[in-house]
This record gives structure tokens, C-alpha cells and sequence, in this order.
């Protein structure tokens, strides 16, 4: 494809990386994070620092976004210095935070009536997927918003699972779909190791013994090991999850759903954000039993 000149806003553990992969595929960018340091190996690899979302814009055929909350997905958006505010006729406005449908939709719409292509397109695959370019993607558009994103998302995921969903807000409700799953996968990793360890069982042992089985996940072969040893560093953040299965929570009840994991989920992981755990990655979920313990 031709070259690009891409915006980025966002900067974060996977962020960074997604970035850089289309820099490596031969496109130029301007860059934007509220924590400028962030952006730093970025710009030592050749992009533009901006100062503002809406700077980001400048000369930009592309902008993409990643970005904490609905609320900030909002504000670098359709705020009056944001992304929307000078992103050029023609363009393309990418979101791959992870937020509400309904928020997706009412951007499209924004983008629209400024003569803006939009899509909603999460992702799931953690900071290894991310710096691997081996992410999952979820888009939510129209066809052409949609076809001109893919050679895009082709560099920062496999091709096989970089899906169009359906119409604005899809790409969002499939994530919530994904989250819901991680969410009670990770769950089911921190159980079945704790039990290991109870049972005096070598748990590395365990990972490697389930983990190419029936019972095997995504969770246990990236994270298993990380658990046992007491890695949680994070990939995706405990208080990330947290968000997302808040959001996950308001569209169960607005499409009238009990959804009894998904609410003991929701529940375990704001536990965890009270114990001091939030910035920790999601498999420091193995700390709750543990300070269930010595709290006993």
C-alpha cells in the first residue's frame, strides 16, 4: 500500500508497539500521550511528538486511538482539541480502546457529518500479542471504513482474525464477548494453581500438564508460569479489566441478561482494586486467595 501518514494517540504498554509496527511497515507518524516520556522510543525511531490530540492530526491519512476509559476516548475525539477537530475530510479515525457501543456509534456519526470514515476496532492479545503484531481485532464500520483500515491492522495482527463485526458499535460488543471470556479464564488459572499448591503438586508442572489439553486457554500458556512465580507485571492491567467488565455489566443488563460469571468477575476484580492491586496485571489474581489467607 502507499505510504502513510499516521496519528497516534495513546501510548501505552501495547500502544507503543502497535505504533511502531506501522512505522516498520514503512509509514511516518505524529504521536501524542498525556505522559510525553511514553512516546520517547517512538520518537527516537522517527516520529513526530505532538501536543495536543488534535496536533497529532496534522498531515495524518490515519488516526488511531488507545486510550484508557470511554471518558478519555471521548475528550481526545470529540473534544474541541481533539482528533475529529482537525482530522482532514477523506480520513480515517481508528478506536482501539476498549469502550461502550454506544459511544463507538455516536463517534461514527460525529465522523460522518465531518466527511470522516470511522471504526471501532479493539483488540485483545495482551503486550506480547501486541509486540509479536499477533493481536486479535474486532471492527465495527461501514465496508469502506473497514477496507481501508485492513492493510493497517495487517501490521499489527494476523490476518485471520482481524474480523469485521458489523456496523458501528459491533467491534465493541465483541470485545465485551472476549472480556467476558478472559475475565472467568484467568479466574479458572488463579483456582486450578492454587490448588496445585495446596495439593503439593510442582505447579509449573500443572501448567504445562493442562495446558495443551481440554482445559487449556490463552491465559494458562502466556500467564500460567508468570502466576506460579509471582510475575505480575502487567500486560493488561487488573484496573483495565475492571473498566471493561463495568461496561460489560451496563450492556448484560441493558439487553436484559443474568450473567452469573460475568457479575462474580466484576465483583472479584474491584476486590482486588481495593487490596492495592489494580496496576498489577490480571494474573495477580492468584493474590486473592493469598490475602484471603492471611487475613484468616
Amino acid at each position: 500500500m502507499a505510504r502513510l501518514h499516521v496519528g497516534w494517540v495513546g501510548v501505552g504498554v501495547m500502544g507503543r508497539h502497535m505504533c511502531g509496527h506501522l512505522m516498520a511497515g514503512g509509514h511516518s507518524a505524529t504521536v501524542f500521550s498525556r505522559t510525553a516520556a511514553k512516546c520517547a522510543p517512538l520518537v527516537e525511531a522517527g516520529a513526530t511528538l505532538a501536543s495536543t490530540p488534535r496536533e497529532a492530526t496534522a498531515g495524518a491519512d490515519v488516526v488511531f486511538t488507545m486510550v484508557g476509559a470511554p471518558a478519555d476516548v471521548e475528550a481526545v475525539t470529540l473534544g474541541d482539541d481533539g482528533v475529529l477537530a482537525g482530522l482532514k475530510p477523506g480520513g480515517l479515525l481508528v478506536d482501539c480502546t476498549t469502550s461502550t457501543p454506544s459511544l463507538a456509534q455516536k463517534i461514527a456519526a460525529a465522523a460522518e457529518a465531518r466527511g470522516v470514515l470511522a471504526l471501532d476496532a479493539p483488540v485483545s492479545g495482551g503486550d506480547v500479542g501486541a509486540a509479536k503484531a499477533a493481536l486479535s481485532i474486532m471492527c465495527g464500520g461501514s465496508d469502506e471504513a473497514m477496507a481501508s483500515a485492513r492493510p493497517l491492522l495487517e501490521l499489527m495482527g494476523r490476518s485471520e482474525v482481524i474480523l469485521h463485526m458489523g456496523r458501528a458499535g459491533a467491534g465493541q460488543h465483541t470485545k465485551m464477548c472476549n472480556q467476558i471470556l478472559a475475565c472467568n479464564n484467568m479466574m479458572g488459572v488463579a483456582e486450578s494453581l492454587t490448588y496445585a499448591r495446596s495439593a503439593g503438586l510442582d505447579p509449573h508442572a500443572v501448567v504445562k500438564a493442562i495446558g495443551g489439553g481440554a482445559a487449556g486457554s490463552w491465559a494458562m500458556s502466556n500467564l500460567g508460569h508468570k502466576v506460579v512465580d509471582g510475575d505480575f507485571a502487567p500486560g493488561f492491567m487488573i484496573e483495565h479489566m475492571a473498566k471493561d467488565l463495568g461496561i460489560a455489566v451496563e450492556e448484560a443488563e441493558r439487553l436484559g441478561l443474568d450473567l452469573p460469571g460475568l457479575r462474580n468477575a466484576r465483583a472479584l476484580y474491584d476486590a482486588m482494586i481495593r487490596g492495592g492491586h489494580g496496576r498489577k496485571g490480571t494474573q495477580a489474581l492468584i493474590r486473592w486467595h493469598s490475602d484471603v489467607t492471611d487475613r484468616e
